[in-house]
């Protein structure tokens, strides 16, 4: 039986040079049917905070017991009341700031995010985090334009082109009209998008928007692997 306990508190909290280590997940479902619109087709799901309109996906920190693996699990289902089958290899690492730390110009706050895609196959009823956290099913497009940050924008459309990859859906469509539908939206490929703020200075301000770590972009950090060996 599934606990309805969260994890609080960082005592267990993995970091790294300074950078608050997090893991997350894109969760999805596909109805299956082939002919049905491809933008109707993908589902993914977000959560909302209180007070707020915006959406975000499931995310929390890789605590030093886990795997980063296990980590988005278990915040896809303390944050969403979610399990299901987790894409080993990331969709990307992004770095950005914590929302109470956006502002402040030092190394105070920096987070470095790990995301996956995760296909759903159960849903509860009941879950940890339910008096925080309202979910909702949303098609690619809406979830653009209500994702509240953009290095999860970004994410999402790395999670367009691996269902690309996999030949689940078309989504050129889909990117050029969330591209029309939100300034903000970034549909570009991960490659070369070594971070420009991880090539200044360590006393350099961190820019207000997040930043995308290339898969296999050089990083002058200890490296962490995904089991969480240094």
């Amino acid at each position: 039986m599934s606990s309805l306990v969260a994890r609080t508190g960082r005592h267990r909290q993995r970091y790294e040079n300074n950078f608050r280590l997090v893991s997350g997940c894109i969760p999805y479902k596909d109805d299956g049917d082939q002919s049905s619109d491809p933008e109707g087709r993908i589902k993914v799901l977000m959560i909302s905070s209180p007070n707020r309109d915006d959406l975000v996906f499931p995310k929390g920190g890789w605590e030093d017991d886990e795997t980063v693996e296990e980590a988005a699990h278990r915040e896809a289902w303390e944050e969403a009341g979610v399990r299901g089958e987790l894409r080993r290899k990331p969709l990307g690492v992004w770095e950005f700031r914590s929302k109470s730390k956006e502002k402040i110009c030092s190394t105070e706050g920096r987070c470095r995010g790990y995301m996956f895609a995760l296909k759903v196959k159960e849903e509860h009823e009941a879950w940890p985090e339910q008096e925080n956290h309202n979910r909702k099913w949303l098609n690619i497009k809406d979830a653009f334009k209500l994702c509240r940050y953009e290095w999860m924008r970004e994410a999402l459309n790395e999670f367009l082109k691996v269902m690309r990859e996999d030949r689940s859906m078309p989504i050129s469509a889909v990117a050029a009209e969330c591209q029309n539908a939100s300034p903000n939206c970034s549909v570009r490929s991960s490659s070369n998008q070594q971070s420009e703020w991880l090539r200044r200075p360590m006393n350099s301000c961190m820019p207000p928007g997040p930043n995308l770590v290339a898969a296999g972009a050089t990083q002058s950090s200890t490296q962490l692997d995904l089991k969480g060996r240094a």
